[in-house]
């Protein structure tokens, strides 16, 4: 069975692709700035704006494509139940990582599946991540190592690479972690099957 995955998310191809899941890519080209404005506004938690934005991605390509199952996807992360957004910035970053440092938040990654332009099926999962106590000057050194293009698309870590050190621990997932909690994708696709 072949998906539409409604993402620019090169990781999110790479989880597909390594548990042998057929898709193809077209953007939502959904503005997530905006929607998490008005979301937070009507004072929307990280979980309910991370589902909303997981399925207005997929509904909207499934708009384009009705017969096809269209994933979309999102992930935020959460520090004392409040929306933490991909830095604009080196210096936005920074701030970020001030924010986080010595202290736990959650990973929040949301999936839904979309047919016809409506969702029939999705799920969220929560991870736990506890950022160690770093002084300013070894936060700057850690964002050195870091591309500004990788920083911006990403966030302030990538778990996968040079991210995993600023952690002293990390409960959950890894696929989840890496924005896509496939296992549970692959048991709705299975379901479909039968």
């Amino acid at each position: 069975m072949k998906i539409i995955l409604a993402s620019r998310s090169g990781v999110r191809k790479k989880i597909l692709d390594k548990y042998n899941i057929k898709s193809d890519v077209v953007v939502s080209n959904v503005d997530e700035d905006e929607v998490k404005k008005s979301l937070i506004a009507e004072n929307a938690t990280p979980l309910a704006i991370s589902k909303s934005l997981a399925e207005l991605k997929s509904t909207k390509v499934s708009n384009k494509y009705p017969d096809n199952l269209v994933l979309g996807a999102d992930s935020v992360i959460s520090h004392e139940n409040k929306l933490i957004n991909k830095p604009k910035s080196r210096e936005e970053a920074f701030e970020i990582l001030k924010i986080l440092n010595n202290s736990k938040h959650f990973l929040i990654s949301s999936v839904c599946i979309s047919k016809n332009g409506s969702m029939v099926w999705n799920y969220s999962d929560q991870s736990e991540l506890k950022m160690k106590n770093f002084n300013e000057e070894e936060l700057k050194t850690y964002l050195k190592k870091i591309d500004t293009k990788t920083l911006l698309a990403y966030g302030v870590y990538q778990v996968e690479a040079e991210g995993l050190k600023l952690f002293d621990y990390i409960k959950g997932n890894q696929d989840s972690i890496m924005g896509l909690p496939v296992k549970q994708i692959i048991s709705y696709i299975e379901q479909l099957k039968k």
